[in-house]
């Protein structure tokens, strides 16, 4: 008998699989999925599972196909893709107050847009924020002018109600977000603060500078009372880009729509004449390192993508 149910835990054992009646299973993946291909089940993914006599787990047959994937470069194997979530209709992105790091912030922006679903940053930790709620405000500035306007930001203090209801007003009854940001951000943190509940294990944090010890090792998909779903994602270093050119595009706009204006269609933006982003930048209207970014994940993108021609070449 097959049964239709949603993969709600990863860690390191089997994936568990939770079907429509609410009865949970662990579950491995069926010989014809590990033989004929490199897909698996991630945390989010509807799936086909039977229920063999005799045998201790279930079993996924198929995986349904995706409405939406976090997918970036494999760390290990540069010319493939690696998906971490799937079938979600947010990305949150966590980012401290005192320790922000916009350049990180830009990828995890470009990420977040190629995913085509709401995209929101959350600042975190903002009760060991020094300077008081003008730090606050600034640091919500900061990300605001950088991520643009289809972008929610906020900052979320565990001593502040209100900005503890802002925070779970994002997460909108009915819908599933994931939370990324690097490790020690406070994700579980927050997670726990909306769900009400401790289910997500933290780390003491240093007063000094408001780091802890990263502790999250799976993904799971948490309620939030009186709104919807959240997965927290374990702390990531490395988020290569793949296929990303309409994050790119979405994460800046403002250069994409200046280099409409360049003289050459294939302007590198770099020492041609007529280059409408260089003038820009001149006439300070892109700061320095804002531009350094897009150039620099626009070099990366091209470089995994002549891997992959590379890839696919030598494997014909």
């Amino acid at each position: 008998m097959q049964l239709i149910g949603e993969v709600i835990k990863l860690d390191r054992g089997f994936p568990l699989v939770e079907i429509k009646d609410g009865r949970r299973f662990r579950c491995e993946h069926a010989t014809n999925l590990v033989k004929n291909g490199t897909l698996r089940a991630v945390i989010g993914d509807k799936v086909e599972v039977s229920l063999p006599d005799g045998h201790d787990v279930g079993v996924i047959e198929k995986i349904c196909d995706r409405t939406s994937t976090f997918v970036r470069r494999d760390p290990v194997e540069r010319a493939i893709p690696q998906t971490l979530a799937a079938n979600f209709d947010q990305v949150i992105i966590a980012q401290p107050v005192s320790q922000l790091n916009l350049r990180r912030l830009e990828r995890e922006l470009v990420l977040a847009h190629q995913c085509n679903t709401k995209v929101a940053v959350v600042l975190t930790k903002a009760d060991l924020a020094k300077g008081g709620i003008e730090q606050l405000e600034e640091a919500k500035d900061r990300v605001c002018t950088l991520a643009g306007d289809d972008v929610d930001v906020l900052w979320m203090s565990s001593d502040d109600a209100d900005s503890i209801s802002r925070a779970r007003a994002l997460i909108a009854p009915g819908t599933t977000s994931i939370l990324i940001g690097k490790s020690g951000v406070g994700k579980s943190t927050l997670i726990n603060i909306l769900s009400g509940t401790d289910s997500r294990a933290t780390g003491e944090v240093r007063l000094s500078d408001g780091k802890g010890r990263h502790t999250t090792v799976s993904r799971e998909v948490v309620s939030i009372p009186g709104g919807g779903r959240v997965v927290d994602m374990p702390g990531v270093r490395g988020l290569g880009l793949w296929d990303a050119e309409a994050g790119i595009e979405a994460a800046f706009g403002d250069i994409e729509t200046l280099a409409c204006d360049c003289r050459f269609r294939d302007c590198s933006h770099t020492n041609e004449p007529g280059c409408a982003v260089r003038a820009a930048h001149e006439r300070g209207e892109i700061s320095s390192e804002r531009l350094d970014s897009y150039l620099s994940l626009k070099s990366e993108l091209e470089a995994t993508n002549d891997r992959r021609r590379k890839a696919k070449w030598k494997n014909r």
